[in-house]
Formats: structure tokens, C-alpha cells, sequence
């Protein structure tokens, strides 16, 4: 019972808000839709400027597996209240990551490897936070962290632009802007670490610096 309310709550976060946000205020043009993972345990690895760009991620999946896509988030901004904290758990399905050190022994990434122990497909901004608009910041390194100890799981790099512009940070209500979202080669640690975790990370650097070039210059798209 408890597990079916989760999954309704799932739908009705994307129905209710999502999709009406991303499809009809924003319009996306998606690219290379196909190479998302259908099933997981998968990873997904957006470019991060605003609050909407969770929303838009979960667009881009099917509703029937909405329950299985997670999105990864900072645990001292989206738990910071009661009601934010459990809209957070229970609608968008967040799995909560601390960002500052907590005890010697602690694993801030154990929510997220029990999730692909799961199947699932998780959502991580590799960023780490919303930067300025439309302007990538350096890679934090947890994504290598768990490709290492999930070998065979496949990274996907995406590169949304335009909704720093809709909704930057610090702003409240989202403007109408048009959206490209460009979907990357999967990459695994097995094939794409270059030997340690700081290969793996300039390898997804430059994948979705890539993916940006091909916003400003599509004709070679």
C-alpha cells in the first residue's frame, strides 16, 4: 500500500507540475532522446542552473517509470523543513545528500548506492549546486565515486540550456523561454576511467562541454 501511494505520488508531481511547467510554459527540444536509460540501474548526469531543472529531467522519462528515476539533491536545503522535507521525499522522490562531512566513517553517497543496488536510475547534478546561468562549474567527483563501485553501470551526460534564463537562481516564478536539451554517449568506469576517479571526471567534463559546443555551433550537430 504504501509503496503504491509513493508511485501515485510520483505521477501526480510530474502530471500536476511537471510536465505543465516544461511543455507548456517552456518549450524543449530534446536531442538524442533514445540514449536515456530505459531501465536501471543507470546514471544521469544533468548540467545544473535552476530549480527547474529537475522538473525538466523528469520529463524526459517515461510516466510508467517515473517511480524508478531519482533525483539526487542537497539534504541542508531540501529537508531544512518539515513540509518541504516530505513534498521532497514522497513527490519528487528525492534521494537526500549531505553536502558538508559529517562523522569519519560516514558515507554520503550510501543513499545512492543502495539505489542502484535497486535499479534504479538516479539523477546527479555533478556540480553540486546551481551556478550562474548558463555557465558550467567544475565537476564534483562523487559520480566517479559511485561509477567505481558500480563498474558496469552506464553514465549519461545531458546539457539543458535555457533554464537559467526561465528561472535563475533566486528567483521565484519561472519565465517562458525555449529549452534545448542535448543527451551524450553513455560512458562506463570500465571503459572510460582513464585509470582513477580524476580520469573518469575529465572525461565527463569534456563529454558534456562537448554536448555544450553543440548548442552554439548545431550545424555540427
Amino acid at each position: 500500500m504504501r509503496n503504491a501511494l509513493h508511485v501515485l505520488a510520483r505521477w501526480l508531481f510530474v502530471v500536476l507540475l511537471a510536465w505543465p511547467v516544461c511543455l507548456v510554459v517552456l518549450g524543449m527540444n530534446v536531442r538524442h532522446r533514445n540514449r536515456l536509460p530505459r531501465d536501471g540501474p543507470a546514471i544521469v548526469t544533468p548540467n545544473h542552473n535552476s530549480h527547474l531543472d529537475t522538473l525538466a529531467m523528469l520529463t524526459l522519462f517515461p510516466l510508467r517509470r517515473i517511480a524508478r528515476v531519482r533525483p539526487v539533491a542537497a539534504a541542508d536545503y531540501f529537508l531544512k523543513t518539515g513540509l518541504l522535507g516530505w513534498f521532497s521525499l514522497n513527490f519528487v522522490g528525492i534521494i537526500p545528500i549531505a553536502r558538508k562531512r559529517g562523522a569519519a566513517d560516514a558515507d554520503p553517497l550510501a543513499g545512492c548506492s543502495e539505489a542502484l543496488a535497486r535499479g534504479e536510475i538516479l539523477i546527479i547534478f555533478p556540480e553540486g549546486t546551481r551556478g550562474e546561468p548558463e555557465r558550467m562549474q567544475e565537476l564534483k567527483s562523487g559520480v566517479a565515486v559511485l561509477a567505481s563501485r558500480f563498474p558496469d553501470v552506464p553514465v549519461v551526460p545531458v546539457f539543458m540550456h535555457g533554464l537559467g534564463k526561465s528561472m535563475p537562481k533566486g528567483a521565484l516564478v519561472p519565465v517562458p523561454f525555449f529549452v534545448d536539451v542535448y543527451v551524450g554517449q553513455a560512458m562506463t568506469w570500465n571503459a572510460d576511467a582513464g585509470g582513477d576517479r580524476r580520469g573518469f571526471m575529465a572525461r565527463l567534463s569534456e563529454n558534456m562541454r562537448l554536448l555544450g559546443e553543440k548548442h552554439e555551433r548545431p550545424e555540427f550537430e
